[in-house]
C-alpha cells in the first residue's frame, strides 16, 4: 500500500495540498452569484474539474490523465446539459 500511496503522490502531488487547493478552488466558484443557477450535474463536473486541476498544480503537470480527466467531465457536463435543454438555447 505504501507503494501505491508513494506513486500516487509523485503523479497526484501531496493529498492534503491538493485537498486545500481544490476547496480554496471550490470556495470561490460557490461564492460566485451564477453557482445557484447551475444544476447538480454542472456543479459536479465543476468540482471533479477542480480537483483534477488542484492535482495538475501539486502533482505532475505533464501527466496527460489529468487533462484527459478534465475534457471527459466537461463532455458529460454538455451531454446532460443538451439533454436538459434540447432546444439549444443555452449554446450557440
Amino acid at each position: 500500500m505504501d507503494d501505491l500511496l508513494e506513486q500516487r503522490q509523485q503523479t497526484h502531488g501531496d493529498f492534503t495540498d491538493v485537498a486545500l487547493v481544490a476547496q480554496a478552488t471550490k470556495d470561490i466558484w460557490r461564492a460566485g452569484a451564477g453557482w445557484k443557477n447551475l444544476s447538480p450535474v454542472q456543479r459536479e463536473g465543476l468540482e471533479m474539474i477542480a480537483h483534477k486541476i488542484a492535482r495538475i498544480i501539486c502533482g505532475n503537470p505533464n501527466h496527460l490523465d489529468h487533462y484527459i480527466d478534465i475534457v471527459g467531465y466537461a463532455q458529460r457536463i454538455i451531454e446532460r446539459t443538451k439533454r436538459n435543454d434540447p432546444s439549444g438555447a443555452g449554446y450557440s
